[in-house]
């Protein structure tokens, strides 16, 4: 009898043992004919004039606006150094508003740089007009070449995924320009082809 229940328990136990080995044999096979490559989206951008144009004109901005928010903050150190100079000279009353209008020139300049450079600032709107325009057209073109080659997955080698290894073959990059219609960079950094 003893014999008997380890026999089924062991013929359960085969089974389970071979849908589980099944089950993964049909899971691999399945994830071989999956096809990967990558691409450099800072090498693609690179070779766009448009997104070169787009980045210079946001760097000039930026420093203009940087020079304008400096101007203000040497304006107020100006007025501080001048209220400490004076300050055993002016009465209570003169202090106060020295103070209070040295207080509010911080206050706006301050303001005028989270205007500019904050979050939802100046700058992050002109680069979204400027800029997110062409990183759309980059991003349907990589979804065109992906679709015609049949790739499942597409890796973008300028972000913060580690790629320890790559082989020229599965880099679309020039592919991409081409769907772009743009020309392939001549000398791209990190390829030999």
């Amino acid at each position: 009898m003893l014999k008997r229940v380890l026999n089924q328990k062991l013929k359960i136990t085969m089974k389970k043992l071979i849908l589980t080995l099944s089950i993964l044999l049909v899971t691999s096979i399945a994830s071989f004919g999956q096809k990967f490559a990558y691409v450099d989206t800072e090498y693609i951008l690179g070779q766009i004039p448009e997104y070169k144009a787009a980045q210079t004109e946001l760097d000039k901005t930026s420093m203009q606006w940087q020079k304008e928010i400096e101007a203000k903050y040497a304006e107020i150190d100006k007025m501080y150094k001048a209220y400490q100079a004076e300050q055993i000279l002016l009465t209570d009353d003169m202090k106060k508003k020295r103070e209070a209008d040295i207080v509010l020139k911080e206050k706006d300049a301050k303001d005028l740089q989270k205007q500019r450079f904050g979050v939802d600032g100046e700058l992050f709107k002109k680069r979204q007009e400027l800029v997110k325009p062409i990183q759309d057209k980059v991003y349907n073109a990589i979804k065109a070449v992906a679709e015609k080659g049949a790739y499942s997955i597409i890796f973008d080698k300028s972000s913060d995924l580690t790629m320890l290894y790559t082989t020229s073959k599965l880099d679309k990059s020039d592919d991409v320009l081409t769907q772009l219609g743009y020309k392939s960079g001549e000398n791209k950094a990190g390829s030999k082809k």
